[in-house]
């Protein structure tokens, strides 16, 4: 990490590139002596000294403590300083947006929910984003104006060419062409705009079951049954956005889904997405189905057959797991992935017993045969993608040294 002989660049340049390795390395193991920076970046004791004065002086690193109770004399601990920036996300979903801001570090120091009934007719979409932003900055004790940046993860997509949220009609308000524009003359910061299941993906990525993967499928199936794909570490968005749209999938065992958008599903999601778990349980007579919405019931329905001992739960499982492994033998003959993360209420309610029935009838329908585990990331998901998305920005901004 130290600059050596032949590292192009100024000094200046590979200052801030020790610097940021430093920050780096204080994100991800806490508070760090000057002895163990120099030892992790290579850089002798007075270089790893001259590099925290001046990230001290620049207000990102804090002196906090010392290493009291280790062999030999105690050394003064330093750490990222908190409040040197601020990020902020939003999960939108027809019923409410829910925001949540987050210091430096990844701490989340804010939420608020915003409810959002009768959305055709009420509070403008513009004016429900800085409501629920302001409610989470109020929170953290922030204004607005603190927030460095934001990430929205909504169902859909926003299509790159026309500006408009596609494939998600049931979030009524969200589809005006001027709404991107809007929402940037509205916010004091800049922002950006992710599908819901990929901020998924990147919160398991970042966090999760898919850590030191680059190539992976995340299928989430809760209010919705979609799918992420992350291929060469990156995310694969697709032309219009619409990549991993997999509840339009054609699938056999439903009938074909045709004008898919306007009915707003697809042979997949009738097959395998959470409205098909209760109505599976009803064919197979058991008895109180619960109410509700459907990705609450079927995740109950699901984690009661793990529970119980009797053949016709354990027949709704093995069904579920085999309707679930039929869209993803498509996939996974396209794809080729090395791992398959099963993420959502419907799927995590499962568990390993799902995850192992999936995994054995996955074998025998495609040639292919990626690892499936469950998704670790469970509250929240899209909230914590849409944080880690904009963290990730932010600290590239402020942890910039050589401007």
């Amino acid at each position: 990490m130290a600059g050596t002989a032949g590292t192009p660049g100024t000094p200046r340049v590979l200052r801030a590139m020790n610097d940021r390795a430093a920050l780096d390395l204080l994100l991800e193991h806490g508070p760090l002596s000057r002895t163990r920076i120099g030892k992790l970046t290579g850089l002798s004791k007075p270089t790893a000294s001259q590099l925290l004065a001046r990230l001290e002086a620049a207000g990102l690193v804090l002196a906090t403590g010392t290493s009291e109770g280790r062999p030999g004399p105690s050394a003064q601990l330093y750490e990222v300083n908190p409040s040197a920036g601020h990020a902020a996300g939003l999960d939108v979903t027809p019923q409410r947006i829910l925001a949540a801001v987050a210091d430096i570090t990844g701490r989340t120091v804010g939420r608020h929910e915003l409810p959002t009934p009768g959305r055709r007719t009420g509070t403008p979409v513009v004016q429900q984003v800085t409501d629920a932003l302001d409610g989470a900055a109020k929170a953290a004790g922030l204004a607005r104006d603190d927030i460095h940046r934001l990430v929205i993860g909504t169902p859909g997509a926003f299509d790159p060419t026309t500006g408009r949220l596609r494939y998600a009609s049931h979030l009524p308000g969200w589809h005006s062409p001027t709404l991107l524009d809007e929402l940037a003359a509205a916010l004091p910061m800049p922002f950006e705009y992710e599908n819901d299941v990929n901020l998924v993906a990147l919160a398991e990525q970042r966090l999760g079951a898919a850590r030191g993967h680059a190539d992976f499928v995340l299928l989430w199936n809760q209010e919705g049954l979609g799918a992420a794909l992350v291929l060469g570490g990156r995310l694969h968005r697709g032309w219009t956005g619409g990549a991993g749209e997999v509840g339009f999938l054609p699938v056999p065992g439903t009938p074909l889904v045709r004008q898919v958008t306007k009915a707003n599903s697809g042979g997949y999601q009738e097959l395998a997405g959470s409205q098909a778990v209760p109505r599976l349980a009803r064919e197979l007579g058991i008895e109180d189905v619960p109410s509700g919405p459907y990705a609450e019931s079927a995740a109950a329905l699901v984690a009661r057959a793990v529970q119980a001992d009797d053949d016709t739960h354990r027949r709704l499982l093995r069904t579920y797991a085999t309707r679930l492994a039929t869209g993803l033998a498509s996939l996974v003959s396209v794809l080729d992935p090395e791992l398959v993360v099963l993420s959502g209420a419907s799927l995590t309610s499962g568990g390993e017993p799902l995850r192992a029935l999936v995994q054995a009838e996955l074998e025998e329908l495609a040639a292919s045969r990626p690892r499936l585990v469950v998704g670790a990331v469970r509250e929240h998901p899209v909230l914590r993608g849409a944080l880690e998305s904009a963290l990730a920005t932010t600290r590239d901004e402020v942890f910039d040294t050589s401007r």
